[in-house]
C-alpha cells in the first residue's frame, strides 16, 4: 500500500454503519473490521480521530412526541456506547486509545478539552469523541466539523454507505452522476446530501476538505488516506 497523504485526520463514522446487517445494536465482526482498520492506519504514522453516531441505538427525528432536547440527550448517550465499543475494539487489537466527552462521564471517559486532544494525537494515540458538541440541535456531522475544525485536522473523512457525492440519489436515478471533486459551494447550493448545511459550513469556513467514502469495506479508510480516487472531494 502507498505512503498516507495525510498527517491528521478526523473520521466520521454513522451508528448505523457499526450495526451492520442486524440494523440495530453493533455487529462485533463488522465493528472489528472498523477497528483494525483505524490501528493500522494509525500505525502508519497518522494522527486519528474519531466521531461515531448514534443512529444504531437512538435517532431523535423518529421520537415522535418526545421534547426534542430530550431526544437529542439520548441520542448522545448513544454515541457514548458506541465510541466505547469502539474503544474496546481498538484495545483487542492492541491500539492505545482515549474517549473524550462532551459531557462529563468521568467513570468513562475524559472530559473533553482541546489541548488535550491535540496533546493526544502527537503522542500517537487514537482519540474517539464522544456526545457530539454537548448541546441538543447540532448533528454528529456538525460536532465532527467542530472537532475537525478544532484539532486542525487536514480533512474531515465521511465514511458512509454510499461511495461518494452524486448529483442526484443513485438509488433512485439511474443516470446519477458521481463527482470526484465538488466545491462547497455547490454541495450547498444543490443540496446534495454530503451533510447537513452546518456541517458543510464549519468545514468550508475553516478550510477542512471533506473525503467522501463507502465504509462497506473498511479498508477503504486506508485507500483514501493513501490519495486513491475511491470516492468524493468535497474542497
Amino acid at each position: 500500500m502507498q505512503e498516507p497523504v495525510y498527517r491528521r485526520i478526523l473520521l466520521k463514522l454513522s451508528g448505523e454503519a457499526l450495526s451492520g446487517d442486524k440494523g440495530f445494536g453493533i455487529d462485533n465482526d463488522v465493528l472489528g473490521r472498523i477497528g483494525a482498520a483505524i490501528h493500522t492506519l494509525s500505525g502508519m504514522g497518522v494522527q486519528v480521530a474519531v466521531v461515531v453516531g448514534g443512529g444504531n441505538f437512538w435517532r431523535g427525528r423518529t421520537s415522535a412526541g418526545m421534547d426534542r432536547v430530550t431526544a437529542d440527550h439520548m441520542g448522545m448517550l448513544a454515541t457514548a456506547m458506541n465510541s466505547l465499543a469502539l474503544q474496546d475494539a481498538l484495545d483487542r487489537v492492541g491500539a492505545v486509545t482515549r474517549v473524550l466527552s462532551a459531557i462529563e462521564m468521568r467513570q468513562f471517559c475524559e472530559p473533553y478539552i482541546r489541548a488535550r486532544a491535540v496533546r493526544h494525537l502527537e503522542k500517537g494515540r487514537i482519540v474517539i469523541f464522544a456526545c457530539g458538541t454537548g448541546n441538543p440541535f447540532f448533528t454528529t456531522d456538525t460536532a465532527a466539523a467542530l472537532r475537525a475544525a478544532e484539532i486542525e485536522a487536514d480533512i474531515f473523512f465521511k465514511a458512509t454507505m454510499c461511495d461518494g457525492v452524486y448529483d442526484k440519489d443513485p438509488n433512485k436515478y439511474e443516470d446519477a452522476v458521481k463527482y470526484e471533486t465538488v466545491g462547497f459551494d455547490e454541495v450547498l447550493a444543490k443540496n446534495l446530501g454530503v451533510m447537513d448545511a452546518a456541517a458543510a459550513s464549519l468545514c468550508r469556513d475553516n478550510k477542512v476538505p471533506i473525503a467522501v467514502f463507502s465504509l462497506e469495506d473498511p479498508e477503504n479508510i486506508l485507500r483514501m488516506a493513501c490519495g486513491e480516487p475511491i470516492g468524493t472531494i468535497v474542497r
